[in-house]
């Protein structure tokens, strides 16, 4: 796996060796950044944007980030499995002030509350097995994380149908190999 553009294209993204965790397919990362520079859905501007990756792994999703110029990026992950991969992938950027690592649970409210920020890109892509997604959104809209014209992005198994809130405005859906990716907001 490696970077796709930006700064440090081309560099390695450390992989994990347990089967638990499933780090995004380049051909899925590269079609969700294609989406988000050309659509006409929504406007995202990732340099200088402030990033949410939730259920970060081992970051390949973040790092593309900063490697095309986002300003920062949360990174909350707590499997302890992939914790030593995803900082030794961040590590090898050089990049200290870009980035923040929380190891806390993504479905504790205080975990998004306490974080005092909105955020232009939230990335999720919690395990495919993971079925609370609609509590996880709830959590993210009260929390108030997401900037007014900001974007959700969802990496789901392509056979997964997850049930959103009515509140939830679907702006793309797409399928690449075994991944569905969902691209919305929520409605004002």
């Amino acid at each position: 796996m490696r970077i796709i553009s930006g700064i440090f294209k081309g560099k390695k993204i450390l992989e994990p060796r347990d089967i638990k965790t499933r780090p995004l397919k380049d051909l899925a990362k590269e079609s969700i950044f294609n989406i988000l520079n050309h659509s006409n859905k929504f406007d995202i501007k990732l340099e200088n944007s402030n990033i949410l990756d939730l259920f970060s792994g081992v970051g390949s999703f973040g790092i593309e980030c900063l490697s095309r110029g986002a300003e920062r990026v949360v990174f909350i992950e707590n499997y302890q499995n992939v914790l030593s991969i995803l900082k030794k992938n961040l590590k090898n950027l050089k990049l200290f002030e870009k980035y923040k690592i929380l190891e806390k649970d993504i479905y504790n409210l205080n975990t998004l509350s306490e974080l005092n920020k909105k955020f232009e890109v939230i990335f999720l892509d919690p395990p495919y097995k993971d079925n609370k997604i609609k509590q996880l959104l709830i959590n993210l809209k009260e929390a108030k994380v997401l900037n007014n014209n900001g974007i959700i992005i969802l990496h789901r198994n392509k056979k997964d149908n997850p049930e959103f809130p009515e509140w939830v405005n679907i702006l793309e859906e797409k399928k690449y190999g075994i991944s569905k990716i969902f691209f919305f907001n929520f409605k004002l």
